[in-house]
């Protein structure tokens, strides 16, 4: 009886413990940046900065032009 109760124990931990430790990545720091032209074009540089559960860092920066609507 005993031997059951502790495989069933180890099964449950098993099944449990990797999802108490995996986790969201969390966002440590976000920027945003826009800078308009003399010819009305529009430079907007996005950067963010994520943190995962592991411990390691990543870095996404994004680019975007946006030309002015001719009449």
């Amino acid at each position: 009886m005993k031997k059951n109760l502790i495989v069933a124990a180890l099964l449950v931990a098993g099944l449990v413990s990797p999802l108490m430790l995996s986790g969201c990545d969390r966002e440590v720091a976000h920027e945003k940046t826009s800078s308009v032209s003399s010819d009305g074009t529009v430079k907007t540089k996005e950067k963010t900065v994520t943190k995962s559960s592991d411990g390691t860092v990543k870095t996404e920066e994004s680019k975007k032009t946006t030309t002015p609507e001719k009449p």
